[in-house]
């Protein structure tokens, strides 16, 4: 399993296709498995870069406190490691507030990126409701598979998951079968998001972006993503109607569509 030093951790991260280069950056808690229903139809397309965050999956956990910048450096290293001068991005919650990080640091390496269910920070941001933190703080005592099964409802919208309970049970059968996150490390990453604050920064990043929501999200309320869109010089916005957080699975196929879309529209590396 491929490594690379980011200071003084080592992060694990994996490589599938062949074509531009696109990394995938996860969100509290995910790693390289919470990509399963992307890379299938990405790595048709291009060369799918995906990488665990420190304190998630196989890489490092070191005590926090853990940062969004400094995580958004841990991506940067990993793209100078592998050579890559220009990439595409595609990220979901926290990985939207890194690769947010990432445009603001590095802007002239994003050809263009998905920022799906994230929020901007600082003052901007919209918190979740009181009843959706319980939900997600409020897990002593349980096992793994209980913990995802209570926390069902702050990810997946009411429809979904009444009607694709399947989906939802293939996806904890995987996600239950990745590396444990320490308890400490999640807090880590957890207590980075409060902190994180890119709001003066949006007007002077370039990179366009595709920011995508759901309208029934209770973890990061759609009106995040409409000041995200109204804020940055180069965007587009997606709100998907009775859609939850969990895009990814949610509404897979037609978020890999609109992402392969949009970076179509804004290629800038040769050959696509």
């Amino acid at each position: 399993m491929p490594f690379i030093a980011s200071g003084t951790i080592d992060l694990h991260y994996e490589i599938y296709g062949e074509g531009p280069p696109l990394l995938f950056i996860s969100g509290l808690g995910g790693s390289t498995w919470t990509w399963s229903g992307q890379i299938p139809f990405f790595k048709n397309h291009y060369r799918c870069i995906l990488f665990d965050n420190r304190g998630a999956g196989l890489s490092a956990k070191p005590p926090g406190p853990y940062s969004i910048a400094g995580m958004a450096e841990d991506a940067l290293r990993l793209l100078d490691c592998l050579r890559v001068e220009k990439t595409f991005v595609f990220s979901l919650s926290m990985g939207g507030m890194i690769a947010l990080e990432l445009a603001r640091i590095a802007s002239q390496r994003l050809c263009a990126m998905l920022l799906g269910c994230t929020h901007a920070g600082g003052t901007a941001r919209i918190e979740p409701s009181a009843e959706a933190v319980l939900l997600l703080m409020d897990t002593a005592g349980l096992s793994r598979e209980e913990i995802l099964w209570k926390q069902t409802p702050i990810f997946f919208s009411k429809g979904f998951c009444a009607r694709n309970v399947k989906a939802i049970k293939d996806q904890y059968r995987m996600q239950l079968l990745a590396p444990v996150q320490p308890g400490y490390a999640f807090d880590a990453q957890l207590r980075a998001i409060p902190l994180f604050d890119c709001t003066d920064a949006l007007k002077d990043i370039a990179a366009p972006a595709l920011v995508v929501s759901g309208t029934q999200d209770v973890l990061v309320p759609a009106a995040n993503a409409t000041y995200l869109a109204q804020h940055l010089p180069n965007a587009e916005l997606i709100e998907i109607p009775d859609a939850g957080h969990a895009l990814h699975v949610e509404c897979r196929d037609f978020l890999n569509r609109a992402a392969h879309g949009f970076y179509k529209k804004h290629g800038c590396l040769a050959g696509l």
